[in-house]
């Protein structure tokens, strides 16, 4: 399998993750996910693992998942998703850290690739039904079945379980990109306990043949014999502030009816140990706010706000954490000009500069509307893959009665999000504006350069879906 196969056969298995509706795009954990993930990559490139021709040809793009299972999975090409529940268990970087050095291993090693070679009658589309199958398998073990009812148990047997040399592999080349990025060899120990701990909550003994990552003690005792470290005696570390509050925010995104929302609020007024953590504290606050504010019940959510702010002066990280959350409260609670103040002190990230965006968009002020816009086609001209960015950019223009490119802004979230008929269909709209505005004669000179974008862009998408629908002429 060529690399050029490999990245395609990875964007076929995200258009059928991608519309799921627990896929996640939150920025605020993705960011946080990147600031590992991007340390990670370089300590690859560095260690010789990451060559060039899979730097540049590679997608590389993190996504969420909203599913309490513990698990995080590479994909061929590049993509790697992270479970919420994944988020919520562990309790540092450095165990997030393992599991995507893992992770990102099976990537550059290109196993995927080496299991298909391996089974030389197997073809590309047969190994994406099947990896669909696993991920379908946490949701329902028989829409997984019915995915790989196609290939014999045989074949599922060979192609959904990494070999143990393979398993081996991703270890110890993870264990040296982690350790090498600056990561502490005890988050591979913590990781490692809770595996074992959620495999035995978790595991229900139907479908063994789905488990893509079989935790067998030998693999426990060749990286307890590689780090020279007793799990029985390794104490975990202390937890820091804004990893808690990334954990209550995944918690809380995982929390979708009532029921599990007003656990959230139990959990943060029932709580009467005056012993647990300022970490622990900040976390139980974290998700409180976000709980209030699903219930609307303002005023709580502001005063448990309150009490995070101040909790969180003395630490630079949890303070900016919490910072964003007030302005995404106030942005909530349609208090944008409070949303935009709070994020004067938040250092700038992808969450920021939407969030940013989308408080001066819904102020309807002209002059904020534009400076959205502007800011955010700077963001777009160096990240033209941020389907939520487009989206915003969407928004603006929308609210500034700029049709024409809010229906390419439209147009290119699509794009983005791998769905070429309806980037089309909002194409073939824009053409049609496009042609009214001219009939009418009100097409100034930008509206005629944003129409010729239009019907390149329209050119392109049509050209992509022939190729996707006829992969062989």
């Amino acid at each position: 399998m060529s690399v050029p196969q490999e990245r395609k056969l990875g964007e076929a298995i995200m258009r059928q993750i991608m519309p799921d509706p627990d896929y996640l795009d939150d920025p605020v954990l993705l960011d946080y996910l990147q600031s590992i993930w991007q340390p990670l990559k370089e300590s690859a490139r560095q260690l010789g693992n990451l060559t060039p021709e899979l730097d540049e040809s590679f997608s590389w793009g993190l996504f969420l998942v909203r599913d309490r299972s513990v698990n995080a999975f590479a994909l061929p090409g590049g993509y790697m998703g992270v479970h919420l529940g994944l988020i919520a268990i562990v309790t540092s970087r450095d165990e997030l850290a393992a599991v995507m050095g893992h992770e990102l291993s099976h990537v550059t090693q290109r196993h995927i690739a080496r299991m298909q070679d391996s089974q030389g009658k197997q073809t590309p589309w047969m190994i994406a039904s099947i990896m669909l199958g696993v991920l379908a398998a946490s949701k329902s073990p028989d829409a997984a079945n019915a995915m790989i009812m196609g290939g014999t148990a045989s074949v599922a047997q060979s192609q959904l379980n990494f070999s143990r040399d393979m398993e081996r592999e991703a270890d110890r080349l993870g264990y040296a990109v982690m350790t090498n990025a600056g990561f502490e060899p005890q988050g591979v120990v913590g990781m490692f306990q809770k595996l074992a701990q959620a495999s035995r909550l978790n595991d229900s003994g139907g479908y063994p043949y789905l488990r893509s990552h079989p935790l067998t003690t030998e693999r426990i005792g060749d990286m307890q014999s590689r780090m020279g470290i007793d799990v029985t005696e390794t104490k975990a570390r202390p937890q820091a502030m804004a990893h808690a509050m990334m954990q209550a925010r995944a918690r809380a995104l995982m929390s979708k009816r009532a029921e599990e929302i007003q656990d959230l609020v139990l959990a943060y007024e029932n709580e009467t140990n005056t012993r647990i953590t300022e970490a622990q504290q900040a976390g139980l606050l974290y998700a409180a706010v976000l709980a209030y504010t699903e219930q609307r019940q303002a005023d709580k959510a502001l005063q448990v706000l309150n009490r995070l702010l101040v909790l969180s002066a003395n630490d630079a990280q949890g303070l900016s954490a919490a910072r964003w959350l007030a302005a995404d409260t106030q942005r909530r609670l349609g208090r944008h000009a409070e949303c935009l103040k709070f994020l004067n002190d938040v250092p700038a990230s992808r969450a920021r500069l939407l969030l940013q965006a989308q408080c001066r968009v819904a102020s309807q002020k002209p002059a904020l509307i534009e400076q959205a816009g502007d800011q955010l086609q700077l963001w777009l001209a160096d990240h033209p893959r941020d389907p939520l960015a487009w989206d915003v950019t969407a928004y603006a223009y929308a609210q500034s009665s700029q049709g024409l490119r809010a229906l390419r802004a439209e147009a290119e979230a699509k794009a983005v999000r791998l769905d070429e008929v309806a980037a089309i269909d909002r194409l073939r709209a824009a053409q049609s504006l496009a042609r009214e505005l001219t009939q009418q004669g009100k097409l100034d000179l930008g509206g005629q350069q944003e129409a010729s974008i239009i019907d390149a862009r329209l050119r392109a998408l049509e050209a992509k879906r022939r190729e996707l629908l006829h992969p062989n002429k």
